[in-house]
């Protein structure tokens, strides 16, 4: 049983209506659901960011080396009196082998498995910091300046009808995108996608893509079809949002599409009592 996260209740940056209106298809208002107490908790950018690293470093891969990487050698010292440091060369040559301080030698500290890069963070922290995410996607002003293009979104947050999730194909989305006014943020993730510099190229990482619209539903099949070839564009369950969801990058107020059902699920799993 989830745990009351009690809370004082602060003035936002923007102001919350105490009512949310629900929009269809079409982009038309069909009713209005009251504001859960999510969208009143206090934007913690600073527990966000700390949850976001804690949540993206727990997926890293460790590193490590091969521990006789670089001492696979038959180079021998030369000896004294030759003139030469008495450092092992390779035969037949005068090149440096094996010891750290020469080129062509072994490294000095080389990665290890062993070290700790995971950054830790208790369970209350991570709850709270979800919620003040969630928060945050009802801040106008953040979600803005996240970059996001809000000018023709007729609410912040966006509530649309359930059956949104039974859009099949990304023709259908795209078109209720554009009714809903969303459709201008996608077109800002597609013109934004860049060709990375470096090795990633080669690596299966060849472009970056900006953050684009996020659907927290309350079930993801089909629309995650629909959704996954639009640029930027995420769709997750009510009951698997995380922080790296919300705030990419650690950066709190993501342009978010919530349906009623999602709403109720995430009330119920993060009861918020405002003080």
């Amino acid at each position: 049983m989830a745990h009351e996260i009690l809370v004082p209740l602060t003035k936002p940056l923007t102001e919350v209506p105490k009512e949310l209106r629900v929009f269809d298809l079409e982009g038309r208002e069909v009713s209005k659901i009251e504001t859960p107490s999510l969208f009143y908790v206090p934007v913690r950018i600073d527990l966000i960011r700390r949850a976001f690293l804690s949540s993206f470093t727990a997926k890293l891969q460790p590193k490590g080396r091969d521990p006789m990487a670089g001492k696979r050698t038959s180079a021998e010292s030369l000896g004294v009196g030759l003139g030469l440091a008495r450092i092992p060369r390779q035969k037949g040559s005068t090149r440096g082998r094996f010891v750290v301080s020469t080129v062509g030698g072994r490294r000095a500290f080389p990665p290890t498995p062993e070290k700790r890069i995971h950054e830790e963070i208790n369970k209350k922290e991570k709850r709270l910091a979800i919620v003040s995410a969630l928060a945050a996607t009802a801040n106008k002003y953040l979600v803005g300046n996240r970059g996001h293009r809000v000018e023709r979104v007729p609410q912040i947050p966006m509530v649309v009808v359930d059956d949104i999730v039974k859009v099949d194909t990304t023709q259908k989305l795209k078109e209720v995108l554009k009714k809903l006014g969303l459709w201008d943020d996608v077109v800002r993730a597609q013109e934004g996608t860049k060709i990375k510099a470096g090795k990633g190229k080669m690596r299966g990482r060849k472009y970056r893509t900006p953050t684009s619209i996020l659907f927290i539903v309350h079930e993801k099949e089909p629309l995650i079809k629909a959704a996954r070839n639009l640029p930027g564009v995420s769709v997750v369950e009510a009951k698997y949002v995380s922080v790296l969801h919300l705030a990419p990058g650690g950066v709190p107020g993501r342009l978010t599409v919530y349906t009623p059902k999602a709403l109720e699920e995430l009330s119920d799993k993060f009861k918020v009592k405002l003080l």
